[in-house]
C-alpha cells in the first residue's frame, strides 16, 4: 500500500523530516520510501481485525490490492473508529469484505483480559480461520 505521506494536522511532515535529519540515512531512505509499494506475491489473502490507518492511504494504492481482504472491527472502537479507519478499505479494495464484531465492542476487547464479549475474539477467530479455508486452498 502506499502512504500519502500527508497527515492533515502537519501537510509538510516529510518535509519538515528532510530538513530536521538532513545527514541521516535511515530517515532519508525510509522518507524516500514513504511511497513504494510494498506489495508481496507470497500474501494472498489478509484478514484484518480493528485496522488503523485508515486515512494515511490512499484511494488509489487500496484499490491496487488484489487479494481478498476480510476486515472485522467494533462498533464500539474510538481507538479505530469505523469512519476512519475501516471504510476506507472497505470502499477501495475490490475483494474486501467485512462486518463489524458487535455494537459494543470496543478496540481493546480483541485483547483485553476482559472483554465487553468474552466470546468476540473466539467468533472472530473462527471467521478468520473460515475466511482463509475459503481463500488459501
Amino acid at each position: 500500500m502506499f502512504l500519502t505521506g500527508r497527515i492533515p494536522e502537519f501537510p509538510g511532515v516529510l518535509e519538515a523530516y528532510r530538513k530536521k535529519y538532513p545527514d541521516d540515512l535511515s530517515v532519508r531512505r525510509a522518507i524516500d520510501g514513504a511511497g513504494a509499494d510494498l506489495s508481496d506475491a507470497r500474501v494472498r489473502a489478509v484478514f484484518q481485525v480493528a485496522p488503523g490507518v485508515g486515512g494515511f492511504v490512499t484511494p488509489g494504492s487500496l484499490a491496487a490490492v488484489r487479494v481478498p481482504v476480510g476486515i472485522r472491527w467494533g462498533g464500539a472502537d474510538t481507538v479505530n473508529p469505523y469512519e476512519a479507519d475501516t471504510r476506507p478499505s472497505l470502499e477501495h479494495i475490490p475483494a474486501a469484505s467485512g462486518r463489524c464484531a458487535g455494537a459494543h465492542v470496543r478496540h481493546d476487547d480483541f485483547f483485553a483480559p476482559e472483554p465487553a464479549d468474552p466470546a468476540v475474539r473466539h467468533r472472530v477467530g473462527g471467521e478468520a480461520a473460515d475466511f482463509f479455508a475459503r481463500h488459501l486452498r
